[in-house]
């Protein structure tokens, strides 16, 4: 996801655009740079420790395991008018990055809809999808979501503003509790989820998990969104690959305890049974011990 960015911003000015990585990873970005559709981009690298002024923006795109160590890197990039944004997957990434910074640095966003297929610093995409962006509420913009708008504008990067942005975000974690998990455990591409029903059978009983919990919640989540994501995945690259299979493939940490762990907690926390969540847990995490 952030090479997507990187590319969309480059394009329109490569001089408005850097990356924060410290060690190794900022060595083989000066290096290597980042190839985005067969097209390489030599980004500027910021590390943590260099003295910068503060961004306009920052996109948060990282693993879950490794947000802790972006929100300490990013601390020299934040100054009083910085406005933040994390794609990152699941529900709270926002919270954990807004005890640190304020909330009021924060919108909510959620990515639906990229094929992408990452490859060491190569990415190749065929669907970009869409981003949805906002404030909790977006009943009346708020300037700051106008001027997001305006640069995304610039960069043909396809967003929507929803007027409830919470219920979004429930909607994109539901669907990642969905196919990213069993994805991993079926090593299936998209292609599969399009024309198995078995697959998708498996994939809507743990969303079905999720909307369960929503309704505790009081979050506007049912059923139907599950058949509203249909419409997305009809659109994707069969040959395309999740996040997680791309990294059970890959040998690299899954975000399993973003997915399952936090549906096994908060089915403890409404005492909701989550039995098919529970089974991806132990078959996810079997796999990265092998």
């Amino acid at each position: 996801m952030g090479s997507f960015y990187v590319s969309k911003f480059s394009d329109i000015d490569a001089s408005s655009v850097s990356v924060i990585a410290g060690g190794k990873r900022s060595d083989r970005l000066k290096a290597e740079g980042i190839v985005v559709n067969g097209k390489q981009y030599m980004v500027p690298v910021v590390r943590p420790e260099d003295k910068t002024t503060p961004a306009d923006l920052i996109i948060v795109a990282v693993k879950n395991h490794h947000l802790p160590e972006a929100i300490r890197d990013m601390a020299p990039r934040v100054g009083s008018s910085t406005i933040i944004i994390s794609v990152m997957n699941g529900i709270d990434s926002e919270e954990q990055i807004g005890a640190v910074y304020g909330m009021d640095k924060m919108l909510y966003a959620v990515a639906v809809g990229i094929d992408a297929l990452r490859n060491g610093n190569a990415m190749t995409y065929t669907t970009q999808g869409k981003l949805f962006f906002g404030e909790a509420d977006n009943r009346i913009l708020s300037d700051r979501v106008k001027r997001v708008q305006e640069l995304f504008n610039r960069a043909e990067i396809i967003y929507e503003t929803p007027e409830d942005m919470i219920r979004i975000l429930w909607w994109k974690f539901m669907i990642n509790v969905g196919i990213n998990q069993t994805s991993a455990v079926l090593r299936a591409p998209y292609g599969i989820f399009q024309t198995s029903r078995d697959a998708q059978e498996l994939m809507d009983s743990a969303m079905r998990e999720v909307t369960a919990i929503a309704a505790a919640a009081e979050i506007d989540i049912t059923d139907d969104d599950i058949n509203h994501w249909y419409g997305f995945l009809s659109q994707l690259s069969p040959e395309g690959k999740t996040s997680m299979l791309q990294d059970v493939e890959a040998k690299r940490k899954t975000e399993v305890e973003m997915f399952a762990g936090k549906m096994m907690e908060l089915g403890k926390r409404y005492g909701i049974p989550t039995p098919v969540n529970e089974t991806l847990c132990r078959i996810i995490r079997v796999i990265e011990r092998n």
